[in-house]
């Protein structure tokens, strides 16, 4: 079968069928009188064997190797393909980021978009103190896209360098609110507290209630301390019983206390916050150190009812929980009289 006949039945074009010939990767078996190359029926196989091949990504030098050494496994060039093709997929998804940062950021001309490129140069430096700069030394009328900063948020692991970026994150007016609730949906917990940090500091952007208020089931414990405490200060009630939570642990006990402080200048929470706080109390799992955090949230509520189970706590059993109940209590006495003087002056 001459070259061009050849050519139209497997559909590979002439010239390549030329270059495996010079490459010795598919030769013909014969030449005619005139010296045309003419391929056997076991060439023509060979050719849809090295196609079918490229078909998976393999360069023609590999296909040879594959082809010509029957000791190389199938297994260990499958492999480096593999690796190749995530490695040539990680590139492609970074530029894929970096033309869909630029569209977001619509810059008016081409000096707008070597900024941006310069911008993401920056945030991705090895440095730390560079990307910190990349923010904050950033001149006012060069503005940061919100959904390049969320994306840097994101993947930052240096504390000081990720303040820098939630700040200028939530300047930028909640454009990335959409970038943090994609993040608040990855496996790595890392990446859903820096996500929940970042809303924690924007919680009136919009959709970013939602997103917390989301985040209040996600099982890792941080994550819904972050959103606890920033719907606390929203007022939203949801943010109840983890709060209490954070107090019975002992984790961030003291912010959760303020946060219930707050939510309880609301009629509506005051009684549901208090008695949270006293099954707490009476819970047979609680410890001293526990039930004395417990009685320091208290002091912390609106209301007469949490004093007068502060009052009850001053006679507790517990030596050291009526202690520090009897000195809460005399706080609540000195507080009481300072706001009645104040209200007589």
């Amino acid at each position: 079968m001459l070259i061009g006949d050849v050519a139209r039945r497997s559909g590979v074009s002439t010239r390549m069928l030329r270059h495996y010939d010079a490459l010795g990767l598919v030769r013909p078996t014969g030449r005619t009188v005139g010296g045309y190359r003419e391929y056997s029926a076991e060439d023509v196989r060979r050719i849809f064997h090295v196609e079918s091949l490229r078909s998976l990504g393999l360069s023609l030098k590999q296909i040879g190797r594959a082809l010509e050494n029957p000791a190389l496994t199938p297994s260990a060039l499958v492999g480096e393909l593999i690796r190749q093709t995530e490695d040539r997929l990680a590139r492609e998804r970074e530029l894929l980021e970096r033309l869909r940062a630029i569209d977001a950021s619509a810059p008016p001309d081409w000096q707008g978009v070597l900024r941006i490129v310069e911008l993401m140069r920056e945030l991705h430096s090895t440095s730390a103190a560079q990307r910190q700069q990349a923010v904050l030394a950033r001149p006012e009328d060069v503005p940061v896209p919100a959904e390049m900063l969320a994306e840097a948020v994101l993947t930052e692991s240096d504390p000081h360098v990720a303040g820098a970026l939630r700040w200028a994150l939530a300047r930028s007016g909640g454009d990335g609110v959409g970038a943090l609730h994609a993040g608040m949906h990855a496996e790595d917990a890392d990446i859903r507290r820096r996500a929940v940090l970042a809303l924690a500091e924007m919680p009136e952007a919009p959709g970013a209630a939602a997103v917390l208020a989301d985040a209040l089931g996600d099982p890792d414990a941080t994550v819904r301390r972050h959103a606890a405490l920033a719907l606390g200060r929203q007022g939203v009630a949801a943010a109840v019983p983890t709060l209490v939570g954070m107090v019975v642990e002992g984790a961030n006990d003291v912010d959760a206390a303020e946060v219930l402080g707050t939510l309880s200048l609301d009629p509506g929470c005051t009684d549901r916050i208090t008695t949270a706080l006293t099954d707490e109390l009476a819970a047979p799992t609680a410890d001293s150190a526990t039930r004395i955090r417990l009685a320091q949230a208290l002091v912390e509520l609106a209301g007469t009812t949490a004093q007068e189970v502060l009052r009850q706590l001053a006679h507790d059993d517990d030596a050291a929980v009526a202690l520090v109940a009897s000195a809460l209590v005399g706080v609540l006495t000195e507080r009481s009289l300072a706001d009645h003087a104040e209200g007589h002056s």
